[in-house]
């Protein structure tokens, strides 16, 4: 689904160069489950922007189903966007002055899907991560938990090939985390490709595959087969 081959990234400012990626080379196949983790200043949500087309790299080739990204225009990247990829932010990034349902439906607005058909989508999806009681309700009225969770069908309601996920359970209490970590789980089981950047062990061991990274580079990786004491975690009942 995806293949990376030598992407860096370099920042420049004044004389100083900044290496945020190194030579990264990685492929994605669809249905996977993948953790990057590392230190902070490692490059890893540089990574992650990239992927999902918010940053351009320096160098290296992107490919996104057989698409080469790298030097896309503006809009063709927009594009790309909108029909193929999920964002879910640690800060949950809802729009305060929108009611749940009117964030959900954010995306299909953006895609032009006519009004009958975002309703259907939008009521969908809100049942399905289990957030239709808080449909007429604020961002700032809910928990912590719940706006992820609005987040988190925000993300799907277009029914993306490719959810990235920036630190999901950053600014969650351990039982908000886990719920959130159980929903991305089930996701995975039915078949949704994720990547995922997180500081948290516990959160990674819910992935099938985890990178490790250390200024700008991959030095490691784990598969789940290494991992089935924490893989196991996954709760099958995420969704009631």
């Amino acid at each position: 689904m995806i293949n990376i081959h030598n992407l860096s990234k370099i920042y420049r400012a004044e004389d100083v160069q900044t290496h945020a990626l190194n030579e990264v080379s990685l492929n994605i196949k669809e249905g996977e489950f993948l953790a990057i983790m590392g230190p902070s200043g490692c490059g890893k949500s540089t990574f992650l922007n990239i992927l999902g087309l918010l940053d351009s790299a320096s160098a290296g080739s992107y490919q996104f189903e057989e698409r080469e990204m790298i030097g896309l225009s503006e809009r063709k990247k927009s594009d790309v966007r909108k029909k193929n990829i999920g964002f879910i932010f640690q800060n949950f990034n809802l729009i305060d002055e929108l009611t749940v349902y009117e964030n959900i439906e954010l995306p299909l607005i953006y895609n032009g899907v006519s009004s009958a058909e975002r309703k259907r989508k939008v009521e969908e999806i809100m049942e399905k991560i289990n957030i239709a009681h808080r449909s007429k309700h604020y961002p700032q009225q809910l928990s912590g938990g719940q706006q992820q969770r609005a987040a988190v069908a925000r993300a799907l309601v277009t029914k993306p090939k490719l959810i990235l996920a920036d630190e999901p359970t950053g600014n969650l209490d351990s039982s908000n985390g886990n719920e959130v970590m159980n929903l991305l789980a089930e996701l995975h089981r039915e078949g949704s490709t994720i990547v995922m950047v997180t500081h948290s062990s516990y959160d990674a061991g819910f992935a099938s595959r985890i990178i490790n990274m250390k200024d700008g580079e991959i030095f490691n990786e784990e598969h789940a087969s290494q991992r089935k004491d924490v893989f196991e975690k996954a709760d099958a009942g995420a969704f009631e």
